[in-house]
């Protein structure tokens, strides 16, 4: 076991005959001497998983981000930049430059027989880190994969991360789990467990510290092994994504911060980012509940729920200031453009918060070193505990799985409508940090221009000089749909874009002014003056009938040209 605050590590250094064991702290404050460095920029992804617009500090929330909040101190934040509003399609999306269903994962990853739907990565798209490599990048990538699915650890690797363009590869194939215990772990290509992991022991498993660790240690051993290249990395967390789990040490600093309840804290978001000018002049959106209403009996249980989902962003916090310190420590911060964004909306998902149809075993049987992760949701913990649901279980440790619940996801997507899965703001709209110190002069501005997942990989190629193909591994690859970022680097554009969003019949599509959107595919059509009523009170559907009729007829030649037509037969979702 490594020392206090340490974590053991098993290196092989290509340069050398033997393998060192050494034990780095948790920090990697050693600085470590290369080549020199790559004119060209590293590129650091980062994504988290089921966050509000408003959960960050500098985007008004009153969850510690101090990391996020420097790296937008001294870079740019996008107060209109979009995702998807689901895991998978944001995960497709971002990595091809494609929309979600010419990426092949309109839906999730099961197979909808369709060409938009299929569940895989489509082979008629690359991802940045394919597109990246011959330019001379090496590519690295620690979390949450979730674009294939093939998730048998003996079976068909065709979409897993190595077979996609990275180098190296720690995290999970699937998209949720338990933090402790994550289902799918996997390094490289091999199913590990954290019990029988060689290379990574710390003195306590938690699948965000883990994502975190392997991100600074991949920076480092870069630096020593491959500086005269530059690197790509994808950082994606599964933080603040259910189950609620967190470090115990975490948790307790949040004690007591949300006793409040609901409104007030809403309040005093909305209050901030209208300070910080990340949100106009709009009224809210109505409140999913009012504090009042909530039986005594749960409030205790429900502040708890926020207090860990509080301790999940923190926790994802710190390890982006480890990474950041990886880069300095390694001299390679100046010339890193690190990119910081959420795959979706607050979730107000309920698992775990209903009362459980059976009562739990008594017996405690641990599992084995080598035994795997099989299941979304344990039966048990690694120490054989019964994992336990429903009110009154304080969410947090290992043995519970329990999500925050549409109240405090409401709080969240302050001060939008909707959650996770729709196409109103609630559910697309996503913080946007851009920090490079070399490339970006603005400090601390605002970027008010639409932008979209697509624009990621178009700010990729341009960036690192790389040439978008048009066959790659035998297969003719899709034009890319984005625009790169970097042209509004130095200063807003305004200039009007088309963005095209649908997942499970949920739809929009923006253009200039306006927004059309809709709930579901039986569901009619609102449109809003989006930049005047962007929390999308005031529907002008009625006033606007011709606006309606062009919007809507735009959305479908669009949807046909990027495969959300033809629609699969309707199957059951997945996570």
């Amino acid at each position: 076991m490594a020392p206090a605050g340490g974590i053991r590590w098993h290196m092989t250094f290509p340069s050398l005959a033997t393998i060192w064991s050494i034990t780095i702290p948790m920090a990697f404050a050693i600085p470590w001497l290369g080549a020199r460095p790559s004119l060209k920029p590293n590129i650091i992804l980062v994504l988290s998983d089921d966050m509000g617009y408003s959960d960050i500090g500098c985007y008004g929330g009153e969850i510690e981000t101090p990391n996020l909040d420097r790296l937008a101190a001294s870079g740019l934040r996008y107060t209109r930049f979009y995702n998807t509003g689901r895991c998978c399609p944001t995960r497709a999306s971002l990595l091809t430059g494609l929309h979600a269903h010419q990426a092949g994962i309109g839906e999730m990853t099961n197979d909808g027989r369709q060409r938009g739907y299929q569940g895989d990565l489509s082979r008629n798209a690359v991802t940045i880190a394919e597109a990246l490599k011959p330019a001379g990048y090496r590519n690295y990538m620690a979390g949450k994969w979730h674009v294939t699915s093939q998730l048998k650890p003996d079976g068909d690797k065709n979409n897993w991360p190595l077979q996609r363009g990275f180098d190296r590869f720690y995290g999970t194939i699937i998209g949720a789990g338990s933090f402790f215990d994550p289902w799918t772990l996997t390094r490289g290509n091999k199913a590990i467990t954290p019990d029988n992991d060689g290379e990574y022991q710390p003195e306590k498993y938690y699948y965000t510290d883990a994502i975190s660790d392997h991100a600074s240690r991949y920076i480092r051993e870069h630096s020593a092994n491959h500086a005269e290249q530059p690197f790509f990395m994808y950082v994606s967390y599964t933080a603040a994504h259910w189950p609620m789990h967190a470090l115990e040490q975490d948790i307790a600093r949040y004690k007591g911060r949300y006793d409040s309840g609901y409104d007030t804290i809403r309040e005093e978001r909305h209050r901030r980012m209208k300070e910080l000018g990340v949100v106009g002049n709009w009224k809210p959106g109505p409140a999913a509940a009012h504090w009042n209403s909530v039986d005594a009996s749960t409030r205790e249980w429900d502040l708890r729920c926020m207090e860990v989902y509080a301790a999940m962003v923190d926790s994802m916090d710190q390890g982006i200031g480890r990474i950041v310190d990886s880069l300095k420590a390694t001299g390679q911060f100046e010339n890193t453009l690190i990119l910081y964004l959420q795959d979706n909306g607050g979730c107000d998902e309920s698992y775990g918060r209903n009362a459980p149809k059976r009562p739990l075993p008594e017996d405690i049987v641990p599992m084995g070193k080598d035994e795997l992760q099989t299941k979304m949701i344990p039966d048990r913990a690694r120490d054989g505990r019964p994992v336990r649901t429903g009110p009154g279980v304080m969410p947090g440790a290992a043995d519970t799985y329990i999500a925050y619940g549409r109240n405090w996801a409401n709080v969240s997507n302050t001060p939008f409508r909707e959650y996770k899965s729709s196409s109103h703001e609630g559910g697309i709209a996503t913080p946007m940090i851009a920090h490079w110190p070399k490339g970006i002069a603005a400090r601390n501005e605002l970027r008010h221009e639409p932008g979209h997942l697509i624009d990621i990989m178009a700010t990729c190629i341009e960036l690192s000089g790389a040439e978008y193909p048009a066959r790659f591994a035998g297969h003719e690859i899709l034009a890319m749909e984005g625009r790169s970022l970097a042209g509004g680097f130095a200063a807003d554009r305004r200039d009007e874009r088309t963005l095209l969003f649908e997942h499970y019949g949920s739809a929009a599509i923006h253009k200039g002014p306006w927004k059309l959107v809709r709930a579901g595919e039986t569901r009619p059509w609102e449109l809003y003056a989006i930049e005047e009523d962007r929390t999308e009170l005031n529907d002008l559907s009625a006033k606007h009938p011709d606006k309606v009729r062009e919007l809507a007829e735009l959305w479908e030649k669009e949807a046909v040209r990027t495969y959300i037509y033809p629609k699969p037969a309707r199957g059951k979702k997945d996570r």
